[in-house]
């Protein structure tokens, strides 16, 4: 194995080069959960996943249920599909709340405020209501729990999300709603807790490998001893490699579908080919005057490596993309960015301009 065996296998695992979803839950069930705090960049993230799919179709999903939106893992916002979400806030929920105890406690956020919170944001939502932040944060202050401090605000939702209380419902226009993950969510089997671990584990590995476990770590949020049992519980099951000292781990994938030739992606920020690893050297062109951080923005995509940065602006009924290169490219190279271009205008449903910068 070598870096670019390594990149070549993540960009199938991960849906890039070919995919057979045709529904947004079937990428974020395949992934596992997907980084999703910038919306509708996490939408176009799924669209690239899936064999068709258009901006309202991934917000009809979401709208429907069909796909939630919820703090999970490391505290930010993830795509889950509705029957996994018990069991991966079981598994990572204490490990983000011990990484949020100390703003907890400076909020004056403690165990009996949120039961009083819970308490309350249960009896707003209960009978199907979905309620904006703006509505909670009305009936928080009407229960006699001051509410009106955003960051207050919000780490009283996160706590309610992590603890299960809420989940995303659908959007009021362009405002985000909160519902009962009770009344919102299907029933689902419980699992223990090595089963959760074993399969966040094989859902990582199968869709993200070739990983390493410090990736692992990063991306789950769980302790280094816990992502090494998760190894361990499936380490017959998984495939071990190594680039020089780095030892790398992978699952089997699925049926090899029909591999769709492209050479070119328009990444949105925080997209799981970048975000989900802890280094990221491996992805960039050498050399390159990118760093680490370029890559978590939008990134160009070229043959399996970031050869750039691009930014789409809609103006006047059309969407405008500007790439910007980090180094000269050719002119295939140059063909092969404008398609991924007019995949992502497809998306939109609107026309395309673009330019090289």
């Amino acid at each position: 194995m070598n870096s670019s065996d390594v990149v070549s296998q993540r960009l199938d695992n991960q849906k890039l080069s070919s995919s057979e979803f045709r529904k947004p839950v079937e990428v974020v069930r395949w992934l596992g959960a997907v980084q999703a705090q910038d919306f509708n960049a996490a939408k176009w993230a799924l669209a690239m996943r899936m064999r068709q799919a258009t901006d309202a179709g991934v917000e009809a999903a979401y709208n429907d249920g069909q796909i939630l939106r919820t703090h999970v893992m490391r505290p930010t916002w993830h795509f889950v599909a509705p029957e996994d979400l018990r069991w991966l806030l079981q598994l990572t929920a204490p490990r983000v709340n011990v990484r949020c105890s100390g703003i907890y406690g400076k909020l004056g956020l403690d165990a009996r405020f949120f039961k009083r919170s819970h308490r309350a944001i249960t009896n707003a939502l209960k009978g199907g209501k979905h309620l904006t932040r703006a509505e909670l944060k009305a009936a928080l202050n009407r229960s006699g729990l001051a509410a009106d401090d955003p960051l207050r605000l919000a780490y009283i939702i996160l706590r309610a999300e992590l603890d299960g209380v809420v989940c995303s419902g659908a959007r009021k226009g362009k405002q985000f709603t909160y519902a009962l993950l009770e009344e919102w969510v299907p029933a689902a089997a419980a699992l223990t807790p090595d089963e959760s671990l074993a399969k966040l584990t094989q859902r990582y590995f199968t869709s993200h490998g070739p990983a390493t476990l410090p990736d692992f770590v990063w991306w789950s949020g769980l302790t280094t001893n816990d992502a090494r049992r998760g190894i361990a519980l499936l380490e017959s099951d998984l495939d071990r490699g190594a680039v020089q000292e780095t030892v790398y781990w992978s699952a089997a994938s699925a049926t090899p579908v029909e591999r769709v030739i492209r050479n070119a992606h328009l990444l949105p920020p925080y997209d799981e080919y970048t975000v989900a690893y802890k280094d990221r050297q491996l992805l960039f062109d050498v050399p390159s005057r990118l760093t680490n951080s370029d890559a978590l923005g939008p990134t160009v995509l070229v043959d399996e490596r970031i050869v750039g940065t691009w930014k789409g602006t809609l103006s006047n009924g059309s969407v405008y993309i500007a790439v910007t290169p980090a180094r000269t490219l050719t002119k295939q190279q140059k063909l092969a960015i404008t398609k991924a271009a007019e995949r992502y205008a497809a998306f939109l449903d609107l026309p395309l301009n673009v330019s090289f910068r």
